[in-house]
Parts: C-alpha cells; structure tokens; sequence
C-alpha cells in the first residue's frame, strides 16, 4: 500500500515510516498539517495515518477538509488525544478508526490492514477510461480498442495516475512525488523514460494519441 503518515514528532515519525517500509510499503511523511493536507490532495494514498495536535492546520481541521472536499481515502488517527469525548470527535469528524498513544506497532499494522480490506464506498471508481481506453483497478487489466496491454508496475502507475486526472496537465514533479515517491528533483530522465515506453505501448499501435505533452509543463491524457 502506498500510506501518508502526517506525524510532527520526528522519533514517532521515523519510527512508524521504518516499520511500514519494512512491511512493504510505500510511505510518504510529513509534519505538518499543511503538508499533510497537500499531500493527501496531490496523490493517491491507501491509507492516511493522522495526528490530532500538528502544527500549521490540526488533525481534525485536516480530516474535515478532506472529507468535505469529497476524498474517501481511509483515515487512522494516531494520537495521545484519548478520551471518550476525543474519540467521538475523531470519528464524527470523518476518521475511519482511532488508536491512542502510546501504542504497539504490531496493532497499528493491523489495523491499516483492516482498512485496507474494507469495501470501497459506490463513488470509488474501479474502471477508468479515455477513448477507447480502459484500466480495470480491480483486475489490473488495461485495454484499448478491446486489445489487452501488458503494463509494468510502474507504467500502470504512471497511466492511472494520468487517467485519475484526465485533461489536467500533470508536471514531471507530480508524476516523481505519486509514482515514485520522491519529494525532489533527482536531475534523471526517469518519467520521460517510462512516459516513453508507455506511450509505445498505449498510443504507438493506434490511430489516435491519448498521451500527449504540453511543452514546458508535463502531460496529460485527453478528456
């Protein structure tokens, strides 16, 4: 799974990123409720793992706009804010489960395993599409013009990302920070590689461009 830890202290942030990469995971963390919130927007995550007292925005703000804005991502919030009353304010504010601190990783683990496996509400979208293009998310299946095309993971990444977004222009910095986690520049050539052979797959054997550049911004799929 790909899992946002919005975490201020450092220890306990490098402490759950450790064990969930080590799990298997892909972890993004940052500490802060700004960052978590631009995080939480910009890229798809499995599961979002909050603390309630942050700086810039708090937790629960940080909940509440998400859910208002219309994102279902799972919410675990992981804080000292223990209380009953604390607990209800968690949960109405939109959290989808609520483990206090102190805490064992073992249960933390289990329960974004948990998450993970609940149900995705109707307004999750499991095909999605351009043209004659089709990506199954349930079955990892992609197809254009009824002929299945064998992606690599990272090229799946790449058009999923790109389709979630159709007809909004996707710079190279995004592309880094969703599909491949990275928060920086690494100067490589590493998306307009994988754009390159995606597009030799998607695009090359048919009529029609889906995949196009837009000259000194990134890409996009055409709506």
């Amino acid at each position: 799974m790909k899992i946002l830890v919005v975490e201020d202290d450092p220890t306990t942030g490098q402490y759950i990123a450790r064990g969930l990469r080590e799990e298997g995971h892909t972890v993004d963390h940052v500490a802060d409720g700004r960052a978590g919130l631009v995080q939480a927007t910009g890229a798809d995550h499995d599961v979002l793992i909050v603390d309630w007292m942050l700086p810039e925005i708090d937790g629960l703000t940080l909940v509440q706009t998400l859910r208002g804005a219309g994102n279902r991502t799972p919410v675990l919030f992981l804080t000292a804010m223990g209380s009953v009353d604390d607990r209800i304010a968690g949960l109405n504010a939109g959290a989808d489960d609520y483990l206090v601190k102190p805490f064992a990783f073992g249960e933390l683990s289990a329960r974004i395993n948990a998450l993970a496996r609940r149900p995705r509400t109707l307004a999750q979208e499991t095909v999605l599409m351009a043209g004659d293009l089709t990506m199954d998310l349930v079955s990892r299946e992609v197809r254009r013009a009824g002929q299945k095309i064998e992606l690599l993971p990272r090229e799946f990444a790449i058009l999923e990302h790109l389709l979630r977004r159709k007809g909004r222009v996707q710079t190279r910095t995004m592309l880094l920070e969703s599909v491949w986690g990275i928060s920086f520049d690494p100067q490589t050539n590493v998306v307009e590689t994988h754009i390159s052979r995606l597009r030799a797959k998607v695009d090359k054997p048919f009529d029609t461009e889906l995949i196009k550049t837009v000259r000194g911004s990134g890409y996009r799929i055409e709506a």
